[in-house]
């Protein structure tokens, strides 16, 4: 009968012992995951960033040697203008 007692209480710890060590482990893993869907949602943005730089940078390069962007370089960074244009500056910026 004594046996019996120890042996039900035995079991008894041994079951809860694997419960806890069980909702331990589930506990674990979901911080793990939470940590791992972060990551992807940090990795997604980078990509979304470096896909629309590049995607600037494609365009940039597409129309580098298109007159008008030549036109606009000459303008505003070389102060070229076509000959017989009117310049008015703003005196006030």
């Amino acid at each position: 009968m004594k046996n019996n007692k120890v042996k039900n209480f035995l079991k008894k710890v041994l079951v809860i012992a694997f419960i806890i060590y069980f909702i331990y482990t589930i506990i674990s893993q979901q911080r793990t995951l939470n940590s791992y869907a972060q990551e992807k949602e940090q990795y997604n943005e980078q990509i979304e960033t470096a896909q629309e730089e590049q995607e600037e940078l494609q365009n940039m390069k597409d129309n580098i040697n298109s007159n008008e962007y030549i036109e606009e370089i000459a303008r505003e960074k070389l102060g070229m203008y076509y000959p017989n244009e009117r310049v008015y500056i703003d005196v006030e910026k």
